[in-house]
């Protein structure tokens, strides 16, 4: 029987997914968090397998409740189930320690399947976020961007030219386009927009 704790902040997420679950004869789900915080509380109390966890919640999210329950209790299983799939998070979920990582498209067969897998000490993937992380090792990092050329790149993403970001921060319309030129260079793009939504993605901006 594996002992399951369920963590999202909306308790309908949380009631479909006890609903999808609990008819399983395998599984028994040990209770319900809304939040990082209550996650590290209940993870204590009831000491469960498999933590199905949430990203993005209030009250801490779900990558500092996995470092702080999984120091605890190692021997628990964290497998984040979201919406969200950008590289930064991913990582983020992946260096707490976390052992999935399922978007919550996912099927039923394929989500207890994914419990099994980490409850046998497998990592479990979703198709589009392993394919994420294969190209992220084979794609050379980029370097971090600097604080002016962040600030650069955010008024960009803001839909301003070059001469109103010059305005903005002080500096000669040359300047902006030296800024954005090292930007492009960095994040292996050729335009403003391509910037804009690789550095987004990348959790950059």
């Amino acid at each position: 029987m594996i002992r399951l704790l369920i963590v999202d902040d909306h308790p309908v997420v949380r009631e479909g997914l006890r609903g999808m679950l609990e008819s399983d004869p395998g599984i028994e789900i040990v209770g319900e968090a809304g939040s990082g915080d209550e996650a590290v509380i209940r993870a204590g109390e009831s000491r469960p397998d498999v933590i199905l966890m949430d990203l993005r919640m209030p009250g801490g999210d779900g990558v500092s409740a996995t470092t702080r329950i999984l120091a605890n209790h190692p021997e628990s299983r964290v497998i984040v189930l979201t919406t969200y799939e950008t590289d930064q998070d991913i990582v983020r979920a992946v260096e707490a320690g976390a052992a999935g990582y399922l978007l919550k498209d996912t099927s039923r067969s394929n989500l207890l399947m994914a419990i099994a897998s980490a409850v046998r000490g497998e990592t479990v993937l979703s198709p589009s976020v392993a394919t994420k992380l294969v190209t992220r090792m084979r794609a050379p990092m980029p370097d971090s961007l600097s604080r002016r050329e962040t600030e650069v790149l955010s008024l960009v993403a803001r839909g301003l030219t070059n001469a109103e970001i010059g305005k903005a921060l002080f500096i000669s319309e040359t300047t902006v386009k030296t800024h954005l030129l090292r930007v492009f260079g960095k994040l292996g793009v050729s335009d403003r927009t391509a910037a804009v939504t690789t550095a987004l993605d990348r959790g950059l901006l």
